[in-house]
This record gives C-alpha cells, structure tokens and sequence, in this order.
C-alpha cells in the first residue's frame, strides 16, 4: 500500500437506494423492517435517511426508477428466518431462495417494493 492511501481512513458508507414512490418505500422500511427515520429533505420529500441498529439506508426519489437487475445493496441481519417471514408476509419477490451457502452464510435475496434487489445474510453458526 502507499503511503498516500496509508494516510487516510473511511467513515460510514451508506447504500443509496432509488425509490418512485417515497411513501410506499417508508412504509416497508419503516413499517415492515423497523427502520426509523433521521432525516428528509424537499417537499415533496426527495431524500430520506433511514436507520436502525447499525444499518443506514440512504432513499432517493427517482419517479422514473427502472430497477437494476442484480443486488444494489447486501444487508447483514440476526435472526434472518425472521427478516425472511417479513418479506414473505409482505409479499415481496424473492428472487434467491432462504439457504445455507457454502462461503459461511444463510442468505437470500428479495426485491424490495421498487425492485431493488437486496442481498440478506447471516453468519452461519459454528456447530
């Protein structure tokens, strides 16, 4: 490494999700996942910044929103059956199927109420 990129560090990153209808994606982040909201901007709201326990998730208002087809963004959780029931109880696609993957993870991954497609996991236990 250089020195040059020795001489600095990284703060937060957050995921950056684009959403056409604001309202419909507060209520699932908000209503279905228990983020809460630390800050909106514009009237109509443009921007939201939503977080809960050490997640943070960054909402843009994107009325044309056309969704990626591939994982914009990878949560880490506990309890994924439980994020997984929330999701199904929702409604929600989900695009991979709940497993234990051979890299150390119980993972899935479902398309959030814009189609953004979100990539779930959890530590697989030691036995």
């Amino acid at each position: 490494m250089t020195d040059s990129v020795s001489s600095f560090r990284f703060g937060r990153i957050a995921a950056m999700l684009p959403v056409a209808d604001m309202a419909r994606a507060c209520d699932f982040y908000i209503g279905a996942l228990g983020f809460r909201k630390t800050f909106e901007n514009g009237n109509p709201v443009g921007f939201m910044i939503l977080k809960r326990d050490a997640a943070e998730l960054h909402l843009t208002l994107q009325p044309g929103h056309k969704a990626a087809d591939f994982n914009v963004a990878h949560m880490m959780v506990e309890d994924i059956d439980a994020v997984h029931a929330v999701i199904r109880e929702r409604g929600l696609r989900i695009v991979k199927g709940l497993r234990d993957k051979d890299y150390g993870l119980r993972a899935f991954v479902f398309e959030d109420p814009d189609g953004n497609r979100i990539d779930v996991g959890e530590p697989l236990k030691q036995a």
